[in-house]
C-alpha cells in the first residue's frame, strides 16, 4: 500500500530541527555502524541544519549526537566545483565537517547506501532532487545516480546535474519534505493524491516507508 504522507502544519525551524535530532539520535543509538543520510540543497535546509547543529552542542554529552558516524550524502548537487556558490556538497562540507560528519561528493561512480533518512525538497514544478519533470523519473530506474540537464535550466543555477534516482531515495527508512508556500503545498497534495504525474507523485506512488511533510 502507498504511504499516505503525516503532514505536520506550522512547524518553523526550530520544530524541524528538533524532530531530525531525535531521529537521528534513535538511529544512531540502535547500532555501532555509520548511518546514511541524504539531504538537500536549496535555502530552505540550511537554516534548519545550522539549528540543528546549534541545538546538539547545547545538550548534555550523552543526549548529542555521533556525527562521525554520519554519512551525509546529498540529493543531487550542480556539476560545478565545490567552493562555487551553487555547490550543494560545499555548502554541506562547510557545515558538518566541522562537527566531525562525512559528506560523500555525489557522482555516478559512487556506490548509494541505504539510508536512515531522506530529506527532500520539492519545486514548483513537482521535481525532487534534479528530476524534473523533463528528465521522466521512473520508480524502476536501474540506475542510482544519473547525471541529467533540466530543460528549461533553472535561471538561478543553469548548470547540469547529479542526482540520486527514485529508486535510490525509496531506498530508505523515512522520507521528510519541508514544503514552505500555498502553491507547493497544493502541488503535493494533489501528488499525495495521485492527482498528477509529477517526479515527486512517482516517489509517493512507489514509497512504502513512513513519509512526514513539514508545511
Amino acid at each position: 500500500m502507498t504511504a499516505k504522507p503525516t503532514m505536520m502544519d506550522g512547524a518553523d525551524d526550530a520544530v524541524i530541527a528538533s524532530w531530525l535530532h531525535s531521529f537521528l539520535f534513535d538511529r544512531l543509538a540502535q547500532t555501532r555502524e555509520p548511518v546514511a543520510i541524504s539531504l538537500p540543497g536549496g535555502s530552505t535546509p540550511f537554516p534548519v541544519l545550522e539549528q540543528l547543529i546549534a541545538h546538539d552542542r547545547d545538550l548534555p554529552a550523552d543526549e548529542r549526537l555521533d556525527f562521525a558516524r554520519l554519512n551525509i550524502w546529498p540529493g543531487d548537487d550542480r556539476i560545478v566545483e565545490e567552493s562555487h556558490p551553487a555547490s550543494n556538497t560545499g555548502k554541506l562540507r562547510e557545515l558538518f565537517e566541522p562537527v566531525g560528519a562525512h559528506v560523500v561528493t555525489l557522482s555516478i561512480m559512487e556506490k548509494v547506501p541505504h539510508f536512515a533518512l531522506v530529506w527532500l525538497g520539492m519545486g514548483a514544478d513537482g521535481h525532487i532532487a534534479s528530476l524534473f519533470p523533463n528528465t521522466d523519473p521512473q520508480a524502476d530506474d536501474p540506475q542510482k545516480v544519473r547525471q541529467l540537464t533540466p530543460d528549461p535550466l533553472p535561471r538561478e543555477a543553469p548548470f547540469d546535474r547529479v542526482t540520486l534516482t527514485i529508486p535510490a531515495l525509496l531506498d530508505s527508512e523515512q522520507i521528510v519534505f519541508v514544503i514552505r508556500g500555498e502553491d507547493k503545498r497544493n502541488v503535493f497534495e494533489e501528488a499525495a493524491r495521485g492527482a498528477n504525474d509529477l517526479p515527486v507523485a512517482r516517489l509517493l506512488a512507489a514509497a512504502r516507508q513512513p513519509v512526514t511533510c513539514f508545511a
